[in-house]
């Protein structure tokens, strides 16, 4: 059995396209997924379910930029609702097999099937990201890593993950596969340090009418690529062989809302502080 949850809460920014601004707003973020992992004859299963969830805390209206009548001077309007959702979210299964082709090569396979949407999940939001993935143990102190995405409501539908574990000293660990590459320095034998990125999204459907509410009728019930990196440092405790705490903190560089089909993306403006702590459990 596995636990895992997340909490982090991402502080003021910004985020823009062209002239239209949707500024000043934060964001909660939380996770949670359980997993029962039994044995079986050629590996070991992975079944549970998952909750995702995004929060913005959105202005009432967007911003306009025009031109200052005076040099320096900010000018601007307020125009309608902001074509960023307020919430994206997603309640979804878990259905995996972990196996070994060999003491050297390790491979997994799930899939996410669930609904991936906004403030209501209907049945239209349903959809089925896919995850390959596997290891070659080169030897104890260094791993190759290779991965793929499958998103069929995705802008690229397969995306190319992978990377490296390599221990090139007795306390530290170099962690470079995505979608979190850091470097690890083991203080003791329940104590982590670590710094790295955190690269996060998926793929949401919006409502029917999010458009028309927003100025732009090509945003109904449209597709939204959201995607966020996030870079800092943190700490990880094992309060048990059973139990691990992270708390950790750092900047937000970049953040995109990407409805690539109706051709509209908002990207962030500026950097925002983050803190965030997390817990797993695996008995």
């Amino acid at each position: 059995f596995e636990f895992d949850a997340e909490y982090t809460y991402i502080g003021d920014s910004d985020a823009e396209r062209g002239f239209r601004k949707v500024r000043d707003f934060d964001e909660n973020y939380f996770f949670a997924r359980a997993l029962y992992t039994p044995r079986i004859a050629v590996g070991i299963l992975r079944l549970g379910g998952g909750y995702e969830r995004y929060e913005f805390g959105l202005p009432d209206s967007s911003l306009v930029h025009t031109l200052p009548l005076i040099p320096g001077e900010p000018r601007g309007f307020l125009v309608g609702r902001p074509q960023v959702p307020r919430t994206l979210q997603s309640v979804s299964a878990v259905i995996g097999l972990d196996t070994r082709f060999s003491d050297s090569i390790l491979f997994r396979i799930e899939a996410q099937p669930g609904f991936y949407g906004t403030g209501d999940l209907g049945g239209d939001t349903f959809n089925v990201p896919v995850v390959l993935g596997g290891t070659y143990i080169y030897n104890p102190n260094l791993q190759f890593i290779f991965g793929v995405s499958i998103d069929y409501e995705r802008k690229y539908p397969v995306f190319p993950g992978g990377g490296i574990r390599w221990r090139f000293a007795p306390q530290w660990v170099l962690n470079a596969a995505l979608p979190t590459p850091r470097v690890e320095y083991e203080v003791n034998k329940n104590v982590m340090l670590y710094a790295g990125a955190d690269i996060k999204g998926s793929t949401f459907r919006v409502s029917h009418d999010f458009g028309v509410a927003r100025g732009d009728r090509r945003l109904n019930h449209a597709i939204l690529t959201y995607s966020e990196i996030r870079t800092g440092a943190g700490v990880e405790w094992k309060i048990t062989p059973d139990l691990k705490l992270s708390v950790e903190g750092g900047y937000l560089p970049y953040r995109q809302f990407d409805y690539y089909r109706a051709d509209v993306r908002y990207t962030q403006s500026h950097a925002a502080p983050y803190g965030s702590v997390a817990f797993h459990a695996a008995f």
